[in-house]
């Protein structure tokens, strides 16, 4: 067994932890990461970059069945789904051994194996035996353990029939029919690469619309564009019972009182997250855990003295963003650079990669009046700008929202083609406090689809010239 004492001892090398890491590194505390799977975390191995993967490639099975409107022609299209997977898994693996290459050129100290406090400014770590294979010192201790899918009872999945985002990214077969329950940006995304892989797929939604977290507008917009893809979409409903087949699963669903029985080939459970808060340690400890969540203040620091808490193990937003910048801030405050600021949650664009794609930052109208704001609201058709007709996505909406006494920027919300590689135009906007005026001063190239947002700004305040 190693004996070793660091600055600073990481535990969990996700989005968080490997950025946490090198950027301590970077400031000169001797540092240490411990990781019990895969470098890169759920994000890279298994979430944010593989799935991006796989709907690149719906993106493309979209568009060679829908070749006629180029001026193309193609006969007897087909895909191979093991080919299909195999390259994501590749992308995710390449990653992989990025973020291995990054710790090391930052003489980051990687320990394989499961970390847990184990005392005041020591971490136990057990290699896959079990058994203790190292014990670390370190005054600072980062825990960045991330989060797993959510379970609900009844609902349990079981890796064949119902699966999580884990199965439904190595699927050995397309089924033909998928039920997906949840539609939050996980949910949405599965059921957009299923659908446009050929899948028949209903969502199944609790709340009275999808993506219940973007502006009502927008979630409006989306189901329109989903249901005309063929996507049944079912919303203030509930699945309160699965019955498995020997080769297919029928769902109850439950909808204003009346329920109706759903046959498909798999269920994809999409339900949210849980933290992952077990066999870390915390017990003894004055650290605080609140629906399985870590609570911290805005630089990380848990009620334990030397005990931080990032990313999804954390509240929300549970973005791999969040977690990042959270990393960064936490260790700055410990390395005592000055002028870190707590992070600003407002400040954090959401992005959704279905077809059409989903990106928002700030407050949403509904929640802006909510908050007292009296607003001012520009709206933005792609069908008004050349760049998206001319690649043939003229069908989305950038929203703003205003302060109609300051001019603040309150919240941007789009839908479209290329928005979530846009929306960070508003974020910066919304990180330099950047009014109406400066908004509607910038230039924008032409043509490009990010011209909806300047139209979007000058459409608040009865100036857009495009529509």
């Amino acid at each position: 067994m190693a004996e070793n004492a660091f600055d600073l001892v990481v535990v969990g090398g996700g989005p968080g932890g490997y950025v946490a890491a090198i950027r301590a590194a970077q400031l000169g505390l001797k540092t240490a990461l411990v990781e019990r799977e895969h470098l890169g975390g759920i994000c890279l191995n298994w979430g944010c970059i593989p799935t991006k993967a796989l709907l690149r490639n719906s993106e493309i099975n979209h568009l060679l069945h829908n070749l006629d409107a180029f001026g193309f022609t193609a006969k007897e299209i087909s895909f191979d789904l093991a080919k299909v997977v195999k390259r994501s898994r590749a992308v995710a693996a390449q990653l992989s051994g990025g973020v291995k290459h990054l710790l090391r050129k930052n003489k980051v100290a990687v320990f394989d194996g499961a970390g847990k406090l184990a005392g005041r400014n020591t971490v136990a770590v057990a290699g896959k035996d079990g058994k203790e294979a190292a014990r670390l010192s370190a005054p600072h201790i980062i825990l960045a353990t991330g989060a797993r899918a959510r379970s609900l009872p009844g609902l349990e999945p079981d890796g064949k029939l119902v699966w999580t985002y884990k199965e439904a990214m190595v699927p050995p077969a397309m089924p033909k029919s998928l039920l997906v329950i949840g539609s939050g940006a996980i949910g949405i995304e599965f059921a957009s690469f299923y659908s446009n892989m050929g899948a028949a797929v209903t969502v199944v939604e609790v709340m009275d619309r999808v993506l219940p977290v973007e502006d009502e507008e927008i979630s409006a917009f989306a189901r329109k564009a989903f249901e005309k893809q063929g996507m049944k979409i079912i919303t203030s409903a509930t699945v309160k019972a699965l019955k498995k087949g020997a080769d297919n699963v029928t769902a109850t669903v439950e909808q204003g009182g009346k329920t109706q029985e759903i046959t498909v080939d798999r269920v994809i459970l999409a339900v949210g997250i849980v933290g992952n808060v077990e066999g870390i340690g915390l017990e003894g400890t004055k650290v605080r855990v609140e629906k399985t969540h870590v609570i911290t203040d805005g630089y990380g620091r848990t009620d334990e003295p030397g005990v931080y808490a990032i990313g999804d193990l954390t509240g929300p937003p549970w973005l791999a963003h969040k977690a990042s910048h959270e990393g960064v801030v936490c260790v700055e405050k410990i390395a005592g650079v000055k002028g870190v600021h707590p992070l600003d949650t407002g400040n954090i664009p959401g992005c959704t990669y279905c077809h059409p794609q989903v990106a928002s930052v700030g407050l949403t109208e509904k929640a802006a009046k909510a908050k007292g704001h009296e607003v001012r609201v520009g709206r933005f058709p792609f069908i008004g700008n050349g760049k998206a007709i001319a690649l043939g996505e003229p069908e989305g909406l950038v929203k703003t929202v205003f302060d109609a006494r300051t001019g603040e920027l309150l919240g941007a919300h789009m839908i479209g083609a290329e928005v979530t590689e846009m929306i960070q135009g508003y974020t910066l906007a919304r990180t330099l406090e950047a009014t109406e005026a400066e908004l509607m001063h910038t230039v924008f190239p032409h043509p490009t689809i990010s011209e909806t947002m300047h139209e979007a700004v000058l459409a608040a305040y009865g100036r857009a010239i495009h529509i």
